[in-house]
């Protein structure tokens, strides 16, 4: 038997994560107290077995639009269970299909971190992996997402390997960089809330000059000061001659260190202080007893032609493996409303982009519902 549970307990919560496979910082109690700040009100739910093993858990954002015409709900990388456990799948998606009814929502999304391709980060998805999951959602009506909140893939680095055979391990050119920006004097230290401004003017450089939207100020100084406080940020800043010019943050909960923000700026780029200031990211998740660095992002399919190819071949550099998910799902409560939310919101969505950039004067994109997650 199978019984789900409401935590109203912030160590509790976490500590119940942290039984599961694959415990995730968006499942997190502070991930839903950041966005409990911004229209959304978390509740979190466990399931437990009677033995009392937590078999599977799910925090739940729900939110309504200004106008109150539509209540959303979102589970951001979630649920959190063992993707072979169909005997909890079951369940789980039983009880959250009754909550969103109850809750009034017009659907409720999820997009659980479950793999169904994988392979050799030069080479893309290779080989599918079963996926369960996949098939139950389909047999109880729920509906593949037309947009995603969070990255249809990634690059997982596996961390258990010595430093020596990581470095074997990535792309000869990305070796090279990685020594080159130690010769030329590029330099890596960890800084904290002193130097947010600082890295917040470093990010809002890199969006102006890769063209994407970025929150205002004081939401970056709660994503990353809340994460800090929690003993979950790592800010990290790379230097040339005691000059800022490219900086990190990840995040990290259980096993997994995210590779969440980067920024940069165009001085020094010859230097390659990003390749120097991942090497010290990996080093630094590899110190605390990190498992996995997800480098948080990448094309669902890596082709040339896609708007993350650079990013994507920078990322693969590093020798991770790329991963595929089996991606965002609606379960709509109120059909017409749902037609009507999905067909309007990119609309929406497509005109404030070209406002937005009518006023910056160049073309760029939008984050998607639900924002940074």
């Amino acid at each position: 038997m199978i019984r789900s549970l409401r935590i109203e307990d912030p160590q509790a919560w976490d500590r119940a994560l942290l039984q599961l496979p694959s415990p995730h910082i968006l499942q997190s109690w502070t991930w839903g107290a950041f966005k409990a700040l911004y229209g959304w009100r978390p509740t979190r739910w466990l399931w437990v077995d009677a033995d009392g093993r937590v078999r599977a858990a799910a925090q739940v954002l729900c939110r309504e639009d200004r106008l109150g015409l539509f209540r959303l709900l979102y589970i951001p990388r979630g649920p959190l269970m063992d993707p072979a456990d169909e005997e909890a799948a079951e369940i789980v998606l039983r009880d959250l299909e009754v909550l969103a009814r109850r809750s009034r929502g017009i659907f409720l999304r999820i997009d659980p971190e479950v793999v169904e391709a994988e392979g050799p980060a030069e080479e893309g998805p290779q080989a599918p992996v079963a996926a369960p999951l996949k098939t139950i959602l389909l047999r109880r009506g729920w509906r593949p997402a037309a947009e995603s909140v969070q990255f249809p893939a990634s690059l997982w680095l596996d961390l258990e390997a010595d430093e020596e055979t990581l470095l074997r391990g990535m792309h000869p050119k990305t070796r090279y960089n990685i020594r080159l920006a130690e010769r030329k004097g590029v330099t890596v230290r960890p800084v904290g809330p002193e130097a947010f401004d600082l890295l917040y003017d470093l990010y809002a450089e890199t969006a102006r000059r890769d063209r994407f939207v970025i929150r205002p100020r004081a939401y970056y100084r709660q994503a990353w000061g809340m994460f800090y406080e929690a003993g979950c940020a790592r800010p990290l800043l790379a230097e040339v001659g005691g000059e800022p010019v490219a900086m990190v943050i990840l995040y990290r909960f259980g096993p997994t260190a995210w590779y969440f923000y980067g920024a940069s700026r165009d001085r020094h780029r010859d230097k390659m202080p990003n390749h120097r200031l991942q090497w010290e990211a990996i080093r630094w998740a590899r110190s605390v007893g990190c498992r996995r660095y997800d480098f948080w992002g990448a094309p669902a399919e890596p082709v040339e032609s896609d708007p993350m190819w650079g990013v994507y071949r920078f990322k693969r550099g590093f020798g991770g493996r790329y991963v595929r998910f089996i991606g965002t799902w609606d379960y709509p409560v109120r059909p017409l409303l749902y037609r009507l939310y999905i067909e309007l919101i990119p609309r929406y969505l497509a005109w404030l982009r070209r406002r937005y950039w009518r006023r910056m004067g160049q073309g760029g994109r939008l984050p998607g519902f639900g924002g940074d997650g």
